[in-house]
């Protein structure tokens, strides 16, 4: 987009952005504030630069209203619209407490009570 005069420029990188809110249901949440991921890899996301321009710490990944992780921002920077996010921790949320022994597959279910 180089070669492209600065309004032109700025006016497809909002395009995009707007559409890519648009596809994704995936949402970040620190605080009580929330924002639409734009795009996600390993290690990072992006989120739309026009509604955060800076953030770091703590923070939770929403597919729709499902908590599906959480992660620790390190650092974050502005670049072409996008805040764009390094993440060093990310933690899938799981429905129990994870186990710390080997469960054996054929183990009962649970035990009776003595008569």
């Amino acid at each position: 987009m180089e070669f492209l005069p600065k309004d032109i420029a700025q006016a497809m990188r909002e395009a995009q952005t707007k559409t890519a809110g648009q596809r994704t249901r995936l949402s970040l949440k620190s605080g009580e504030k929330s924002w639409p991921i734009l795009r996600r890899w390993r290690g990072g996301l992006a989120l739309n630069a026009d509604e955060i321009d800076h953030l770091r710490g703590e923070v939770a990944l929403y597919e729709g209203i499902r908590h599906i992780a959480t992660g620790l921002i390190i650092a974050s920077e502005v670049e072409n619209g996008e805040l764009i996010c390094t993440i060093k921790r990310e933690t899938p949320v799981m429905d129990r407490a994870p186990l710390d022994f080997v469960r054996d597959p054929n183990a009962p279910a649970g035990y009776l009570p003595s008569a």
